[in-house]
């Protein structure tokens, strides 16, 4: 069985154009794997997988760390090129214990009301 002809047809490879297109997007790097991945049009886990190939290899970096809905810093921002990986900021131990002991003296306080008017 032969290949079909493709003779006179202009031949698109979708891969490499959004290859460029991503590495286009790393270089500026201001945009986190789900704004790559929308602008593109590669699925969520193929950026994560080639940003993650280009941090290995030296190719990328992250610049930056955005924060998610808790305020932690989850989300990378990769850069195009070599350099240093930004530092993820991190709560203190105490800052940390003391939001634990009020989330506790709140919810031991919310059960004490809900057990009076009951």
């Amino acid at each position: 069985m032969r290949p079909p002809s493709n003779k006179g047809k202009k031949i698109i490879k979708i891969n490499a154009i959004t290859q460029a297109q991503l590495i286009k997007f790393l270089w500026d790097g201001n945009y986190s794997c789900a704004e790559l991945a929308e602008m593109t049009g590669l699925h969520y886990v193929t950026v994560l997988q080639y940003t993650r190939e280009l941090h290995a290899a030296g190719a990328a970096h992250i610049c930056t760390w955005e924060k998610d809905t808790r305020g932690r810093d989850i989300v990378k921002i990769y850069k195009l090129g070599p350099g240093k990986d930004a530092k993820r900021e991190k709560k203190p131990g105490a800052a940390r214990s003391a939001a634990y002991r009020a989330k506790k003296q709140m919810r031991e306080m919310t059960h004490a009301l809900a057990g009076a008017l009951t």
